[in-house]
């Protein structure tokens, strides 16, 4: 699987990832910009872990195997992911695609 580089820019990757949200979310709707790099997963959009599993379902769906979501999780201590950002999410995701 190959990706343009456009795909790898921030903005486009924290576009995907708001719209994995939308999906994960179901009916709470997503202001535009209510996503930014610096909203919090757990405290700001309520997600508790199974959401944030399957939110990295959806992106694998998009980046494949090319971004390790588990791996990149099971380096985080609990405190880390309790209070990560999107913005943490969003570098990932772009430096596992370089």
């Amino acid at each position: 699987m190959t990706h343009c580089v456009e795909e790898a820019g921030e903005a486009a990757v924290l576009a995907r990832i708001t719209q994995a949200l939308g999906t994960v979310l179901g009916d709470c709707v997503l202001d535009p910009g209510a996503v930014t790099m610096e909203t919090r997963f757990v405290e700001d959009l309520d997600l508790e872990s199974i959401d944030l599993i399957v939110l990295t379902g959806e992106l694998h769906a998009v980046y494949g195997d090319r971004v390790d979501f588990p791996g990149y999780f099971a380096s985080l201590e609990l405190s880390e992911i309790a209070d990560l950002q999107v913005g943490h999410l969003v570098r990932h995701v772009v430096e596992s695609l370089r």
